[in-house]
């Protein structure tokens, strides 16, 4: 035999077959296999998959129409409390005059604010049911929510403080658009009503933006009424029968005349003395008037009595201290003696402020 026969025979691998370098066909036993495999998991899961999507479909649909509803009826309270703030007067009120841009302001915060938190509410629970629903643990969630809140409530504090404060303010109607308010940081009239930030226009026309938790005392000068009250200071020898006839002709002649009847919500009173001096004496005219008119008012007053009283030559003094003769003024340059040492020396305060000291022995 030869070499080259024996060779291919001893070295050489046998080649493989080819059952075992083709794929695996699937056949259609197999197929069968897993569509009856996925058919009996489907038969036997259907109904567990089938009830949790229509309790799903449930809570979605019951929440949105409860939140519907609920946005609706919140709607129509704060339409049915606008109608009737309009149908009664600023009497019933208490003597608050509440203009439409007031009215409008108010209500859209109030009903945002409201049905803000109605949704959040509705919608919220609606996501935790729907988690639960699917079995998932709610407990870590909660938790990370829980810290996540205090963590951002503790860095936004402030304005969380801003917040809640323009709520209540807003829900107390404590002041609205148009009202005149010292809110202690500033003072100006109420332009816009946010539930973060108040802006007033001061009296030079600049405009302050006021942080709601900022505010921690509110004097609101165009609720219910205000007062107008003059001062008159007369001679104290004036006769007070005469006075009090010239204030009362005025009070009646401005009480008739327009605008100032409009303004006037009470007869001008002349209500006395409000002090009596040596020289001089202080009679005191009040009216009350129109809330934020009582300025103008005293100007017009004021203005009436002077001329009054300038008719009926009855001289408007300054006051007390106008009528007290002024001493002149020492003079630097004058020689005065020292004040002798036994002047005083009587008196207890010089016995006690003056030292004793041994009279000198010369020798």
């Amino acid at each position: 035999m030869s070499l080259s026969a024996v060779l291919p025979a001893a070295g050489a691998s046998p080649s493989p077959s080819p059952s075992e370098t083709a794929p695996a066909v699937p056949t259609l036993q197999d197929a069968q296999e897993s569509a009856t495999n996925a058919a009996g998991w489907v038969e036997e899961n259907w109904s567990t998959w089938l009830a949790i999507g229509l309790r799903v479909l449930l809570i979605l649909v019951i929440a949105t129409v409860l939140r519907v509803a609920v946005r609706r009826a919140i709607t129509k309270l704060i339409d049915r409390m606008n109608r009737t703030a309009q149908a009664v007067d600023g009497t019933a009120l208490g003597g608050l005059l509440v203009n439409a841009e007031r009215r409008r302001q108010r209500s859209q915060a109030i009903g945002s604010v409201l049905r803000s938190v109605a949704s959040f509410l509705i919608m919220g629970t609606a996501a935790l049911m729907v988690l639960a629903t699917f079995q998932i643990n709610l407990a870590p969630l909660l938790a990370s929510a829980g810290v996540a809140g205090v963590a951002i409530g503790f860095g936004a504090r402030n304005l969380v403080t801003d917040f809640l404060s323009g709520v209540f303010m807003i829900l107390e109607d404590q002041y609205g658009v148009g009202d005149t308010i010292d809110a202690g940081v500033a003072s100006g009239e109420v332009i816009e009503v946010g539930l973060r930030v108040t802006k007033l226009r001061g009296e030079n026309g600049e405009i302050w933006y006021v942080r709601n938790g900022e505010v921690k005392r509110i004097g609101n000068l165009s609720q219910g009424w205000s007062t107008a009250g003059v001062d008159v200071t007369v001679r104290a020898d004036e006769d007070l029968d005469r006075v009090r006839a010239t204030l009362d002709a005025v009070a009646e002649r401005m009480s008739r005349q327009e605008p100032w009847n409009e303004l006037l919500w009470g007869p001008i009173e002349v209500l006395g003395l409000e002090s009596v001096l040596l020289d001089s004496m202080v009679v005191r005219v009040s009216a009350k008037t129109m809330p934020g008119k009582s300025l103008p008012v005293e100007r017009e007053l004021r203005w009436r009595i002077k001329r009054a009283f300038d008719a009926a030559a009855i001289p408007i003094v300054g006051g007390a201290t106008a009528a007290v003769p002024e001493e002149p003024p020492a003079d630097p340059t004058a020689n005065t003696a020292p004040p002798s040492a036994y002047a005083n020396a009587s008196s207890p305060q010089a016995q006690a402020a003056t030292p004793l000291t041994p009279p000198s022995v010369s020798k």
